[in-house]
């Protein structure tokens, strides 16, 4: 008896060789994967792990249903002919995996038409807000701000808000009382945008000669009555992505110090004043 009788005659065991060598070959696969990433470097870092990632969901899915169709070869007679017959996609379809395959066919787009990167802050269907943790042939993990990991189908994905695709405008409004001569607003406001380009240097988004494309500067009086509160100003500046999140509480904190010294008044002291001004009328009254 030659090893395929004897594997044919003790079925079990022949599956659960057939278990382990599964494993075996993608824990080969992936860790070749991954040592390959770590000695290149011809990509985007990001890139490197959303490929990674997607090789490993790829190869898992595949070991599994490699294993799952020999393991109902060994009991069921000519199941090759019966696959052939019925057709792979009749059979997917007639066990009811057509949400499978729209995962599937969903997760394949989001990657070829790069949608998403690992270790990118996205926002999904207008509702779900987070870090890309994992991305696989059926779903995307993604980690909120308070920790917890989100899983979401990739057919379920409508829309993606991302906020890491190379660069990012920051873009901070300020809301000033009605009192504040606007000329000295604008003098104060680009004293702050000079404090933010010196001290968030590394942050701004360079060209190809490694100049500065849109340092933080005054774009201008966006509106003149801002829900009937102020004059508002807003200030942009154009950042790296990876350092969008700390630019853009720098720019806010500057800013605040610097009208703060320059003791210019916000709309909300307006609105102090207008009540502090209602309530002696009605005393006096």
């Amino acid at each position: 008896m030659d090893w395929m009788e004897w594997l044919h005659h003790y079925k079990l065991t022949s599956i659960l060789l057939a278990a382990v060598i599964a494993r075996l070959i993608i824990f080969i696969i992936n860790q070749t994967v991954h040592n390959f990433f770590q000695k290149t470097h011809f990509i985007e870092e990001r890139k490197e792990q959303t490929i990674e990632s997607m090789i490993r969901s790829l190869t898992k899915y595949t070991a599994t249903l490699s294993f799952i169709f020999f393991a109902i070869s060994q009991y069921v007679s000519n199941f090759g002919r019966i696959l052939a017959g019925a057709g792979v996609i009749g059979v997917i379809i007639g066990i009811g995996a057509q949400s499978l395959i729209k995962d599937i066919l969903s997760g394949v787009f989001l990657i070829y038409e790069k949608q998403l990167h690992k270790g990118d802050f996205i926002t999904i269907n207008n509702t779900f807000n987070g870090t890309v943790v994992d991305i696989g042939l059926r779903f995307v993990k993604i980690r909120e701000w308070s920790g917890k990991v989100l899983t979401i189908s990739n057919g379920e994905v409508k829309q993606i808000h991302n906020f890491n695709i190379e660069k990012m405008r920051v873009i901070e409004r300020v809301v000033v009382s009605y009192r504040e001569n606007p000329e000295k607003v604008f003098e104060v406001l680009e004293i702050a945008c000079e404090k933010i380009n010196e001290v968030h240097k590394e942050c701004l988004k360079l060209d190809e000669f490694h100049c500065v494309l849109e340092p933080f500067k005054v774009y201008g009086m966006t509106t003149i009555n801002a829900g009937f509160r102020g004059i508002e100003y807003t200030v942009t500046g154009l950042v790296d992505d990876a350092f969008y999140w700390d630019a853009a509480k720098g720019a806010r904190r500057i800013m605040a110090q610097t009208l703060y010294d320059y003791e210019i008044k916000l709309a909300e002291d307006t609105m102090l004043l207008r009540q502090v001004e209602n309530a002696v009328l009605q005393e006096g009254k």
